[in-house]
Parts: C-alpha cells; structure tokens; sequence
C-alpha cells in the first residue's frame, strides 16, 4: 500500500531532483559558457552526455527497482548528485567537466520519474495508476522554484558556488528516499493468470504497442530536453527581454502542474491513452505560437503554458500507459528497455537543436519541435485507435519480458 507520507516524501524528492540535476543545465548552460571560455556546444555536450548515460543504464536500473526496491537505488542516486554537483563546481578542463556529467546522468536515471515509477508499480501494481499522477505535481515545478533559485544563488556567488549549494540540495533528498518502502506488489492467483494469458495471447499487438509507445516516448523526450537547455535562448533569440524570459519560461513549471492537479482532482478517470492523444495535440499548437513570442508577449506566456500543459500530462502517461499495455510485475525492466530510445533522442536533442539555432534561428528550431511533436501526437492516435479501453478489457496487452 501507498501511504501518504510515501507520495509527500517522492514528491519533495522529484521536486529537488529535477531542478537540480535536468534544469541544471537551463539555469547555468550560459553561465559556463561565459565563464569556461568554451564552446556552446562542448558545454551543453555535458548534459548530452548525461542523458546518453541514462539510456545506457537504464534497463539495469529498471531491473535494480524489480529486484531491490526503489529505497536503495534511489538513495544511491542521491549520492551520485552530489557527486555530480560538486565535480562541476570544481571542473576547470572537459576531462572532470564531462566526469561529472556522467554520474549526473546515472543519478538521474535512479532519482526522476522512471525511478520513482517503477519503486511505485513494485509497491502497488496496477493501482499505483493514481500515485504516479500525485507525485508528478511538485516534480512540475523544478523549474519554476529552481531556475530563479539558481539564477539568485549564481548571482551572489557565481555558477560554482550554485553548483555547491545544489549538491547540499541532493544531500536533504537521502532521507526522502529512505522512505520509500520495501515492499512488493503479489497479485492474487486470478490476475497473475489473466496477465499471463494476455501476453502470450497476440504477439504482433505486443511489439505494436511496444514501438508506438516507445515513439510517443522518444519523440516527447526529445522536446523536453531541448525545450530545458534552450527555452530561455529561443525566447530571448526570438525579442523577448531577458529577465523576462526567464520569468515566462518559469511559467511553464505552473502549467505542468496545474494540469497534472486537474488531473489528480479528476480521480484519474482519463484513461492514459486519451490523456496521451489530449497531451500530443497540445504541443504543437504551443511551438507555433512561439513563433510569435518576438511581437507578442501573450504568445511567449501561451508557449510556455500550454507546452507546461502537455509536457506535464506527457509526464503521468510515461509512467501509467505501461500500466495497461503491459506486465506490471516486470515494469521496471521492461519500461526500462522501452525507454532506452527516448534517453538517445534526449541526449542528442540540446545538440540538435543548437545546431538548428544556429543555422535556421530560433524560429527554426520551433519549427523542428513542432515536426516532432506531430510526430508524437500521431503515434498517440494510432495507440488509442489500436487499443481503445474496450478492446484493452476484451484481449489484455503485455510485452512478454526477454529471458534473464
């Protein structure tokens, strides 16, 4: 069982991880650059680095949460952020710079969402559906409470003395994951046979639903990784004052979890496959009006809401769609291999998109973003058209895990 005190403590927990590891980047990326004296792209190389070690590692970290629990993994991720912190306040040349990256990109594989995903699908099965939607809503506002943290702490004491105080921010999180239970979902003998049957019922649906999801995955891993590394840039390329970009950009924090509270306060009685196609559809039409951020403000205030809106639904249906295509008795394991292309596509996605800004604009590159955002909301119907719920009730879907 889920008690509150469990969903509170991954909350604060998700709230600090991610604004001190993935936004760490958005907050200080050209701070660094300034005060390294190196390329943009070698220093936004570093979290491309670290979300490539995220895919790498991320089917052994899946299967790390089946067997031991999410309480030790995550706990070891906490350790590894400070690790990560403190060997980039003190990085002087790209040797211990990238090196700190590295376990920067291990520890988040062990402390974001996926983590703490699979930690919750161990403890409840099937009814963890709920918990992972109220766990995202304070992980929806990393970047609102950190990227103005982070902006004042450099302000003071530049971006090493941020990176310092960051790794003290990672040390009050060990106690939040020592609270993760121990414990593991046993399904009764009933639903344990209806899951078995159901996998190895339709091998064709299995490896449909696998790909589709792991598109929308991918596709959408890419925006959030190039919208944290350069939404501030676009908004600022694009006419908008700098202070005031960072200040929209914020906004974007709100949006996620005002959508994700609606959703909690719904009772989760969107099934995720709609939650998907809704969340997709929004994107795009949040990419293009920031093309117009330059003339109008409002436009530069609706990019940032309504990508917050869908990027932060896209949250919970990353974690509870494999809740009911799939087995959860191996979530960890097998959404870990699921997501291995979507941590690719994150870590060449800041990349990508300075390439694109630098040789198309900043419009350009929304432009690209909304291409793949298409892409994602395609992938999304075709899910829901394929296994609408009622077909879902009549013939369960799963992913028979491969042998260990």
């Amino acid at each position: 069982m889920i008690t509150r005190r469990t969903l509170w403590c991954l909350g604060f927990s998700q709230l600090v991880c991610w604004g001190i590891s993935y936004y760490l980047i958005g907050a200080f990326g050209e701070l660094m650059v300034a005060d390294l004296g190196w390329s943009r792209s070698l220093v936004y190389g570093g979290f491309s680095a670290a979300l490539l070690v995220m895919g790498l590692a991320s089917p052994l970290v899946g299967r790390m949460v089946d067997r031991f629990g999410g309480r030790p993994v995550m706990v070891a991720g906490s350790l590894l952020t400070v690790t990560g912190c403190l060997g980039l306040a003190f990085s002087h040349e790209p040797v211990l710079f990238y090196a700190a990256w590295l376990a920067l990109g291990l520890a988040m594989r062990m402390t974001l969402y996926d983590a703490a995903f699979a930690a919750l699908a161990r403890i409840a099965g099937p009814a963890a559906k709920n918990a992972m939607s109220q766990v995202t809503l304070l992980g929806g506002l990393a970047s609102t409470v950190f990227w103005p943290i982070g902006h004042a702490i450099a302000a003071g004491f530049g971006w090493r003395g941020a990176a310092i105080a960051y790794a003290g921010f990672a040390l009050l999180t060990v106690p939040l994951h020592l609270a993760v239970p121990e414990t593991r979902h046993q399904p009764g003998p009933a639903a344990g046979g209806a899951a078995g049957a159901g996998r190895s019922g339709a091998g064709r649906e299995r490896l449909l639903a696998g790909v589709l999801y792991a598109t929308l995955i991918t596709c959408t891993a890419f925006l959030a990784s190039a919208i944290a590394a350069h939404a501030i840039a676009i908004l600022v390329g694009l006419g908008v004052a700098a202070t005031a970009a960072v200040t929209i950009a914020s906004l974007r924090g709100i949006a996620q979890t005002s959508a994700r509270l609606i959703e909690v306060l719904t009772g989760s009685r969107v099934h995720p496959l709609d939650l998907g196609v809704w969340a997709t559809a929004v994107l795009p039409v949040a990419f293009l009006s920031g093309l117009l951020s330059g003339d109008f403000v409002a436009a530069a205030i609706a990019f940032s809401l309504l990508y917050g809106v869908g990027n932060g639904v896209i949250t919970i249906v990353r974690g509870t769609l494999p809740l009911v295509l799939f087995d959860t008795r191996t979530y960890g394991t097998l959404v870990g291999r699921l997501l291995v292309p979507s941590f690719f596509s994150a870590a060449a996605a800041p990349l990508v998109l300075a390439l694109v800004i630098e040789r198309f604009g900043h419009a350009g590159a929304l432009l690209v973003a909304a291409s793949v955002a298409a892409v994602a909301f395609g992938a999304a119907i075709v899910l829901r058209i394929r296994f609408r719920p009622g077909r879902l009730a009549s013939a369960a879907v799963g992913v028979a895990p491969q042998a260990r």
